[in-house]
């Protein structure tokens, strides 16, 4: 049971049980310098504290003098003629395509007055709607200062005329001399692109399409090739399935060309049939930190049990007993269970092969057409430009100097190539190492379709006019097809044509209307191959080492591509609760091993030690090191995507990692790390709040207690309701007030439910809260002085599985983690609880709370609680005070240091006005001085009510769970805001679950959020 566990944050935790008090000691500052506070250089003389600042000049003066730094005004044009399809004030939505080369979905673009600001899912399209962190956060790349903005020719500005005179004579140049034309592009599976490539090659018959990915999926798509005899990836479904084994695979992230996040929720109800889930890794991976067993093996160990499970499936029998477990297990499940495996060819090989024997329901026979690289074909394409046969080189948006492990070979090999074209958004090195540049069009501001898998078509549609000189890819073919000022040379004339024949009787408007359609393309995925021997002695021969690399891509920041998104750099990764880095992730006993520290400073900031890697010969210096708990012994990871240099001032943040990954083996043996004797400071926010006590914050039981164990059971029961012992005997805590209720029931009455069970933790919520709410980017200095302004936060909570002491005050329901004490021991295997723990995320945003302490200490009302169940802030009457952030018990306060637009301070998108044009104007920009905090998008929720107010209608559940912008980004349904006073609504269903739970509800707050107990579908031992 739960009782029987502890949660702790962090190993720091763990090693002083006395950390929790020092954070909150330290969370309310007694000396906070007035220049810190007004953010403002003119002030730096000053060294008197904001409290004597407010004694000195009196409480009222202090409000009048704060009250009185208005913003300068800023004047509007208005429109002379207005567009007829815009109502200032009222936002459109146009159904697009999210596509950059790595990341897809099906999308629904918000615009107010012609400019994007917000990317929300597209319901149509199901699975493929559903939007990462990536995909939240692509609008802000939009409006990226640093991109390039204007076509260069020799490095100078030029006009489109000249550029396209330039590659013209190029092409013809080549084309005479029998020299290859080269088109370097990104996985591209765009119907009308490809169509149009064909015609471009039929006037220049030497022109060729290669495809190079930074993160190229080489092994699953060699995988493929073997298994199924075409190159293209298998689309999984797991709604069917009772139990998932993955060995390396990050199946909730960007393993496969897709996430599987959604029909894995679905799965995951639980129930007598809810999915199990089973990994097998190094790292702790976002997969594994859901998963319900967890077997933490360095690689080569992983590769062996994975032999072991093979061998077992197919008959042959085994004597390891980990994958003894895992194979009757899968026996047990037949044709319900799947198996995923990364990491190598040889590994996704004896998965297929395993879930062909198996007769897996997961595989569907569709095919993911979204990645198409060929290490076969770009390796032949390097031969072309190393022996002099490519005359023209195309490179559209990427760079292989950067992310190839040979990129340096690759540059000084372009000096043989006559005319090298950089389609590009950043000035980085194939920017540097091009004749020619045309500035790419953002996929905002671009025409396509993209074919993501079997039988699914897919539109995208421009949203707003180029904000720069820039030119998509297909647009360029054209003219140099066409020749320039051709009638013919319309993009958007050419894809409607293209499009009618996959269309067939569908009308291309209303195929654009919805975004998405079904296409004609019948491709499907039979089992037809694979060479069992030969990936079994490939797996086999993977040479361990003592130290073994395993190299993945974050959440937050995939294989690079939107590496100049601040937003994205800021959002803590979900494991390590870090941002504004990368880092070589080891495991504690490792760590004392090789002298590697993590350190807390005296303002509770961690530092780390700082090493060079090296792995087979190359070597990465300066990487800092995390201790991360769950990290398998004899092995580190390492992120990609980072360390992206001449790309944006965002971008040059971390290591660039890509030089040890040779595009198909992440896993990597023979690895050095020598430590620098220097340290590194890292961004984190998980130690920044302390809530009131932490005992079962993240509730949890496992699945055989829940089925078979009534909830609120006298001694058992694994969610109790919460009683309260008065002089009239027990009664419920909800039932138990000290001031009068009020009527909620005339109108809506808002709830948030949070499902821990669906809850993965990917951040997509966080970039829709912040996109959504214009939270500013503060960056690494200030996320390091524990002053992130994130309305909404993942709190990732570790929990071990070894049962503990229980001392006496802990029995007796006191909540104080030093009663845990230190009962873990010390050496041995799996005797700690940061060895191996399980993990739970946790989104905590304000709870709304219907006896808010927050609104009991404002001296000036500034917050308040409405009739519709939020709690509101009026931040022109907020002085700063900060009593309610010191009063609320869930620490969702943020405090305002600094005026984060235009300030020079911060110079991300707020200091510059292409960036501050993603600003939502519903929601104001808040000012220094002020609290902030969620508002459960009270925009929004209003402009739905007033929206059905017009129209004379009741608002319907589906919009106003749509209101909320965490909820609808959430694509495994783990939020659900809606109407409690509606009695269909699915929030009011929710709210009767026996799972259903409050934080700290024995205060008495009355939250208006609430939570579901996490279930693991596992014996506990």
């Amino acid at each position: 049971m739960a009782s029987n566990k502890i949660q702790f944050r962090s190993i720091h935790e763990l090693k002083d049980p006395a950390l929790n008090n020092k954070l909150a000691q330290k969370e309310f500052q007694e000396e906070i310098p007035v220049e810190d506070f007004l953010g403002d250089a003119e002030q730096n003389g000053s060294s008197t504290s904001r409290r004597d600042f407010l004694k000195i000049l009196g409480f009222s003066t202090a409000a009048v003098t704060l009250a009185a730094c208005e913003a300068p005004v800023i004047k509007t044009i208005p429109y002379v003629v207005k567009p007829h399809d815009i109502i200032p004030g009222v936002p459109n939505y146009y159904a697009s395509t999210y596509f950059d080369g790595f990341d897809f979905a099906s999308v629904l673009v918000k615009t107010r007055e012609g400019r994007p600001i917000k990317i929300d899912p597209n319901p149509a399209a199901g699975d493929l709607g559903t939007t990462n962190a990536r995909a939240q956060a692509s609008v802000l790349s939009l409006y990226d200062n640093d991109k390039v903005k204007q076509p260069k020719l020799d490095g100078k500005d030029e006009t489109f005329d000249k550029v396209d005179s330039f590659v013209l004579k190029g092409l013809a140049d080549a084309s005479a001399a029998g020299k290859k034309i080269v088109l370097l592009s990104h996985s591209f599976p765009s119907p009308t692109f490809k169509k149009l490539f064909a015609e471009f090659k039929a006037k220049y018959p030497t022109a060729e399409l290669v495809t190079y990915d930074a993160y190229p999926h080489s092994a699953a798509l060699d995988a493929a090739q073997e298994v199924f005899g075409q190159r293209a990836l298998p689309v999984y479904d797991l709604k069917g399935s009772e139990l998932v084994v993955s060995f390396q695979a990050d199946f909730l992230g960007d393993y496969n060309g897709a996430s599987l996040e959604t029909s894995y929720a679905a799965a995951r109800k639980p129930g007598p049939n809810m999915l199990r889930h089973i990994q097998v890794e190094a790292n702790m991976s976002l997969t594994g930190a859901n998963a319900d067993s967890r077997y933490r093996l360095k690689p080569s160990a992983v590769n062996k049990t994975l032999i072991e499970v093979y061998n077992a499936i197919v008959g042959g029998g085994t004597s390891d007993k980990t994958a003894s477990e895992i194979a009757a297990e899968l026996k047990a499940k037949g044709s319900k269970a799947v198996v995923f495996a990364d990491g190598s060819k040889a590994a996704q090989v004896l998965a297929h092969l395993i879930n062909q024997k198996l007769g897996s329901v997961a595989f569907t026979g569709k095919a993911n057409f979204l990645k198409e690289f060929d290490k076969a074909r770009y390796q032949e394409f390097l031969g072309w430009v190393n022996a002099g046969q490519v005359g023209v080189l195309i490179a559209n948006n990427v760079d292989p100097i950067y992310s190839h492990p040979k990129g340096e070979d690759f540059k000084k090999s372009l000096s043989k190539v006559a005319c090298v074209v950089a389609v590009a958004d950043k000035k980085n090195e194939m920017y540097k190492a091009a004749k020619a540049v045309i500035p790419v069009a953002n996929w905002l501001e671009s025409w396509g379709d993209i074919e993501p898998q079997t039988g699914v078509y897919s539109l995208m549609q421009p949203t707003i006019q180029k904000i720069y000189k820039s030119r998509q890819i297909e647009e360029s073919l054209l003219v140099w097809k066409n020749g320039k000022n051709n009638a013919a040379n319309n993009y958007y004339d050419y894809l409607k044509g293209s499009a009618a024949s996959i269309l067939g009787g569908t009308s291309f408007n209303k195929a654009l209307y919805n975004g998405i359609t079904t296409s004609n393309n019948a491709t499907a995925l039979a089992y037809s191959g694979g060479n069992a021997a030969q990936a079994l002695a490939e797996l086999g021969n993977f040479k361990a080492s003592e130290l073994e690399l395993v190299l993945y891509t974050k959440p937050s920041m995939g294989d690079g591509t939107q590496a100049n998104n601040p937003w994205l750099q800021e959002l803590p990764d979900p494991i390590t609760r870090m941002s504004w880095d990368n880092y070589l992730t080891i495991s504690t006993k490792d760590a004392e091993k090789f002298g590697i520290d993590n350190d807390l400073n005296a303002r509770m900031q961690l530092d780390g030690s700082i090493v060079n890697l090296t792995v087979n010969g190359v070597t990465i210096k300066d990487v800092p090191v995390f201790i991360q708990p769950g990290q398998a012994e004899g092995s580190v990871g390492l992120a990609l995507g980072y360390g992206k240099k001449d790309s944006g001032t965002t971008a040059d943040t971390g290591v660039n990692a890509y030089p040890l990954f040779d595009g198909s083996n992440l896993a990597v043996s023979g690895v050095k790390i020598e430590k620098t004797g220097e340290d590194h400071e890292f961004a984190g926010i998980q130690l920044q709040n302390t809530l009131m006590g932490r005992y079962e914050i993240a509730k949890e039981v496992p699945l055989a207690e829940f089925i078979s164990v009534p909830f609120d059971d006298e001694h058992k029961g694994w969610n109790k309701p919460l009683e309260y012992h008065t002089i009239s005997g027990a009664l419920p805590a909800r039932k138990i007030d000290l001031w009068d209720a009020f009527d909620d029931t005339d109108g809506p009455h808002f709830n948030l439910s949070i499902d821990l069970n669906s809850c993965t933790g990917c951040g997509a919520c966080i970039i829709a809260c912040q996109a959504e709410n214009n939270v500013p980017v503060v960056g690494k200095e200030e996320i390091r002085m524990s002053r992130d302004m994130y309305w909404l936060r993942i709190d990732r909570y570790y929990s071990s599985r070894q049962k503990v002491e229980v001392y006496e005050g802990l029995k007796e329901g006191m909540a104080v983690p030093e009663l845990y004490g230190t009962a873990f021991g010390d050496g041995g295997a799996l005797n700690h609880p940061a060895d191996n723990p399980d993990v739970i995320f946790q989104p905590v945003m304000c709870q709304h709370c219907n006896h808010a302490p927050c609104e009991t200490v404002c001296p000036v009302a500034a917050t308040s609680h409405g009739k519709q169940g939020q709690n509101h802030m009026a931040y022109n009457r907020c002085i700063g005070t900060r009593y309610c952030a010191n009063n609320c018990p869930y620490k969702v306060r943020r405090f305002n240091w600094f005026t984060y637009n235009l300030n020079d301070k911060f110079d991300f998108n707020m200091n510059n006005d292409l960036g501050r044009m993603v600003l939502n104007p519903d929601v104001v920009v808040r000012t220094r001085g002020v609290m902030e905090k969620c508002s459960m998008c009270i925009q929004e929720t209003q402009a739905t009510i007033l929206a059905a107010k017009r129209e004379n209608r009741k608002v319907t559940d589906t919009e106003f769970k749509n209101s909320c912008a965490c909820a609808a980004a959430c694509s495994t349904g783990a939020m659900t805001f809606g109407d409690m006073n509606d009695k269909e609504s699915e929030v009011r269903e929710l709210y009767s679950s026996n799972r259903r739970y409050y934080l700290l509800e024995e205060i008495g707050t009355k939250p208006n959020v609430f939570y579901h107990t996490k279930v693991r579908n596992r014996v506990e031992k």
